[in-house]
């Protein structure tokens, strides 16, 4: 952890919408006047789209029909911890960018980089005020690596599975170009990593947001749409509220139709969880400010 240099990670499964979080830190930036270093936790994956398709076959006929991209064998969680390491210290690292789809590899094209594969590591901008991970092992802990010792905040974004499966279904789908089966096929394969790699981390959350819908998506393979915001709630839970000096009552009065559940958590309608978001986390942010400016 650092106070000139803090890390903030957001982490949340394939298809948890954490860009709703990316995009809340991006107004807060704007609002406040600071700036942020943003990394993308697919970058920090071990092969590119085709070479993980040779390591999937590879790992099955060795006897392991779930390798995937939520094990620690498939990521560069060495490269993750130095970069976090880096930047806590000096405010410098590396990051790299897997490029999902055509709009994303189009800034690369001068290179003849495709979809499926990664740009070349680049330094990260200087003079930051703080780094925003946003990824898959925010705070992974293996034998060899601990992220979450050298993480100053760390933001669960975890919907309930079966929303968390149509969004991916539709994300997939819809904007990345695979078919149903495929996809559906991803999310059986890798359910053993799921379990053992990425759930793990939300019990080390100080921050959880768990999107819940409030209409039927007992199966979710057939779901012809996403729930929408106003179709949900959102429960937030606060691992350690004292330590970020949350102000229930205040929430409570700044956010319509929100309740306390228990004494560490809050519900909010969805349409609010992006206003929920900048309410909460803007003033943990400018304590981490203060922080930084007194160091």
């Amino acid at each position: 952890m650092s106070s000139n240099h803090p890390i903030i990670a957001v982490t949340g499964s394939s298809g948890a919408n954490r860009q709703t979080v990316r995009e809340t830190f991006e107004k807060l930036c704007h609002r406040e006047g600071l700036l942020a270093a943003y990394v993308q936790g697919d970058g920090f994956h071990r092969f590119d789209r085709n070479t993980m398709k040779q390591a999937i076959a590879d790992a099955a006929k060795d006897g392991n029909p779930n390798f995937s991209h939520f094990c620690a064998e498939a990521n560069l969680f060495e490269e993750q911890e130095m970069l976090y390491r880096t930047y806590s210290e000096s405010g410098m690292g590396k990051r790299r960018f897997y490029l999902h789809n055509w709009k994303e590899a189009e800034p690369f094209s001068d290179e003849g980089l495709s979809p499926g594969e990664f740009s070349p590591w680049e330094e990260i901008p200087g003079g930051t005020d703080m780094m925003v991970y946003e990824g898959l092992h925010g705070w992974v802990s293996t034998d060899g690596v601990n992220l979450a010792n050298l993480v100053d905040l760390k933001i669960g974004v975890v919907p309930v599975v079966n929303l968390e499966w149509i969004q991916k279904v539709h994300r997939d789908t819809g904007m990345r170009g695979y078919s149903e089966e495929a996809v559906i096929d991803t999310i059986l394969r890798r359910m053993p990593d799921y379990v053992r790699d990425i759930v793990p981390q939300f019990r080390r959350s100080d921050i959880n947001f768990q999107r819940v819908p409030v209409v039927d998506t007992s199966n979710p393979i057939i779901a012809n749409d996403v729930p929408t915001v106003d179709e949900s709630v959102v429960v937030i839970r606060f691992r350690k509220p004292e330590e970020f000096a949350v102000d229930f009552p205040w929430l409570l009065k700044n956010l319509d139709d929100s309740w306390m559940s228990r004494r560490n958590t809050i519900v909010v309608p969805g349409g609010k969880m992006s206003l929920a978001m900048q309410i909460i986390l803007t003033p943990i942010i400018n304590r981490m400010m203060e922080k930084r400016a007194a160091a």
